[in-house]
């Protein structure tokens, strides 16, 4: 599957056409300059920005304060909110509540995480993303050693008959997928974002 990240989009005009070429989903980079040092759009800014769009909203919490960015995008009527294990001390507290407003809950580990941290959370989760970049930026190198944890993730799936899905972000291009074959979906921003033919780039995913 593929997730489009809008990160680097801040026309409307773009965004629907995004929306009409139909990925399966839009991914939402939100952040908040304290969690990652950049910040993104404000909860209005964003709504402006996808109203009437109809692809599924996957939305990625960047943030501290990880309850409170909750509740404000559960009024995007996302398909899926995925928040950073490093951003709180209540991580399966954070998953049962997202799983209350009846929203997919996502877990997303940074580069230097290690499956191994998160083990007893993977049985409660409906995705986990692995960052295969450094969160805050776009446009970075795919890092070697994400496919590893794709690959340890499928694993354990298998193994423990979960069945959460496995979400990689960050560098991922028509080269860098291969790397990635085990995951279910691919955040791609930039690679498509930045083209001047958006259809193009993201038939290279189908």
């Amino acid at each position: 599957m593929l997730s489009v990240s809008i990160l680097g989009i801040n026309e409307k005009e773009n965004i629907a056409k995004l929306d009409k070429l139909k990925p399966d989903y839009l991914h939402i980079d939100i952040m908040d300059g304290q969690f990652v040092e950049n910040t993104t759009w404000k909860y209005n800014e964003i709504e402006k920005l996808l109203k009437n769009t109809t692809t599924k909203k996957d939305i990625h919490l960047m943030v501290k304060d990880v309850k409170t960015y909750i509740d404000e995008y559960i009024n995007l009527n996302p398909e899926i909110i995925t928040f950073h294990y490093e951003a709180t001390d209540k991580p399966l507290e954070m998953i049962k509540y997202i799983k209350s407003k009846k929203i997919k809950a996502g877990l997303s580990i940074k580069p230097e995480t290690e499956v191994n941290k998160i083990k007893d959370l993977l049985k409660g989760v409906d995705l986990v993303l692995v960052m295969s970049v450094e969160p805050g930026l776009g446009g970075q190198k795919y890092i070697e050693n994400s496919t590893n944890k794709i690959n340890q993730l499928k694993e354990i799936k298998q193994e423990k008959n979960y069945d959460y899905l496995i979400e990689v972000d960050g560098g991922i291009n028509n080269e860098t997928k291969l790397k990635a074959k085990n995951a279910d979906i691919l955040v791609v921003g930039s690679y498509i974002t930045k083209s001047d033919n958006y259809e193009n780039k993201i038939k290279e995913f189908f």
